[in-house]
């Protein structure tokens, strides 16, 4: 993680809770289920990035502000880390677009009239996030039922997705709920369209 200025030629792969910015031409690639990705750049500085994270609970209400729980501090500062990075590169805040990805309804959970899901949380936390910080969404493709396979290219901004198979989505799943229990352990001990994204 952090940043650096990468070999035209660099593919870098992002896991949960990991982020990456470069400078100039590289390909930042994904996989989503209930995750979110966003892809944050400054075309002037040729800076750009990308983060992987999930909202370390199941549920909260509709009516709680996601900034002042414990899920929506790490969101906070998986974004955090992103944008410093960004700026370490050159990168200005002011002139920072994004294009936000996944949180799809891929793990199930019982819910009631006034408890949102995973995905439906993460979705919500992005977009207060970034209509807090003044950085423009420019696109997004958030929720629905399956996985997605996200390939950013810094260089253009540019982002193609491809949704997975329902059979992959479950592995997604799997992964996903390992990754969302150590962060929860850890606190308590302390289709196949590809869609191009302009």
């Amino acid at each position: 993680m952090g940043y650096t200025a990468p070999p035209l030629s660099e593919r870098i792969i992002l896991h949960p809770g990991e982020h990456r910015a470069v400078r100039g031409k590289a390909v930042i690639q994904t996989l989503l289920g209930s995750c979110v990705a966003v892809c944050l750049y400054d075309e002037l500085a040729s800076a750009a990035g990308m983060n992987h994270f999930l909202l370390a609970n199941r549920r909260y209400s509709r009516d709680l502000p996601l900034s002042i729980t414990e899920a929506g501090r790490y969101g906070i500062q998986a974004m955090e880390l992103l944008i410093n990075d960004l700026l370490k590169l050159g990168a200005d805040k002011r002139r920072l677009k994004a294009k936000a990805f996944g949180a799809g309804q891929i793990i199930e959970t019982s819910s009631s009239d006034n408890f949102e899901c995973v995905g439906d949380v993460n979705s919500r936390f992005i977009r207060e996030f970034l209509k807090t910080e003044g950085i423009v969404l420019v696109s997004e493709d958030l929720g629905g039922p399956l996985g997605r396979v996200i390939h950013f290219h810094t260089d253009s901004g540019q982002v193609f997705r491809r949704f997975i198979k329902t059979g992959a989505t479950i592995d997604v799943e799997r992964k996903e709920r390992d990754f969302w229990t150590a962060e929860i352990e850890n606190h308590e001990k302390r289709s196949e369209d590809i869609i191009l994204f302009k």
